[in-house]
């Protein structure tokens, strides 16, 4: 019987599932569609400022967008550059009721238009100024955090808070950093994002994607140095990669670089990409 049940255990863990293996996007401007299509990514990342903003679409511009939206080949998933740098969440100058505005509508946009993801980096919004208590600002971004989550949930909108490298930004730097946030806001509209290519920058190592399990909602990345598509530099994210397997990770993995000619990277960016994804997700455990 003993032998009976172990050959049961081999048989269920046989059979299985691999991870799947996540669609990769970029960020990129909805005028270069085709240009997507052609090299292969499954989805597109868009600046709040040009699609959702209040402040640079009016109301007019956004509805007409839509109608753009619905035809795209490579489909809009999320948004980034979330808040604008003088819509302060830290320091003496914060305005919450200016905030929770513009959030109110740049969320209630993108419901509309059906998206479900906005990256939160905003390096200027939430850098932390001179001589400012640094446990002050930490509580005062939680508090605000919270807040923007419960406008995200009304709208069905996920919130994902990026580690920014400390050349752009002097506050929540690392994945660890950024996770902890996370947990101490609590709540489900406010997941994580990991960015490879921050921590490339600052040289984190891929352990520090250790934890994000439960947590972790998408993933961006580009080369280190230079900010340059995948397969220019030949850089190898799979140890980055195999971590956020090792966490069941199964988001989106998206480009965001610095591109010389789109055209001609496009397709070879997306697939070295491809051939490293699959060779961590392909792998068994």
């Amino acid at each position: 019987m003993k032998t009976l049940y172990l050959l049961v255990i081999v048989l269920v863990g046989l059979t299985l599932p691999a991870q799947s293996v996540p669609e990769i996007g970029v960020v990129q401007k909805l005028e270069n569609d085709s240009l997507l299509h052609a090299a292969g990514f499954q989805l597109l990342v868009e600046g709040t400022p040009t699609l959702l903003s209040p402040r640079t679409v009016t109301e007019e511009q956004f509805q007409h967008s839509l109608a753009t939206l619905r035809n795209l080949r490579v489909p809009v998933y999320a948004c980034n550059l979330f808040l604008p740098g003088d819509l302060k969440v830290v320091g003496p100058e914060v305005n919450e009721a200016a905030v929770l505005g513009y959030v109110d509508t740049v969320l209630r946009r993108a419901h509309e238009a059906g998206l479900t993801l906005i990256t939160w980096g905003s390096s200027s919004s939430r850098r932390v100024p001179e001589g400012f208590d640094r446990g002050r600002a930490r509580e005062q971004f939680i508090t605000m955090a919270r807040r923007v989550a419960e406008v995200a949930a009304h709208y069905d909108v996920l919130l994902a808070l990026e580690n920014l490298n400390r050349t752009e930004a002097n506050f929540i730097n690392s994945v660890p950093e950024a996770l902890d946030i996370v947990k101490a806001v609590d709540h489900p509209n406010f997941r994580l994002c990991v960015d490879i290519y921050h921590m490339l920058v600052d040289g984190d190592p891929a352990t520090d994607i250790t934890g994000v399990g439960a947590y972790a909602v998408y993933c961006e990345l580009a080369e280190g140095k230079g900010r340059t598509p995948p397969g220019v530099q030949g850089v190898d994210f799979t140890p980055y990669l195999a971590a956020l397997k090792q966490e069941r990770y199964t988001g989106k993995v998206v480009v965001e670089c610095r591109w010389e000619n789109l055209a001609e990277q496009g397709a070879e960016a997306y697939g070295a990409l491809l051939g490293q994804v699959r060779a961590v997700y392909k792998n068994r455990d």
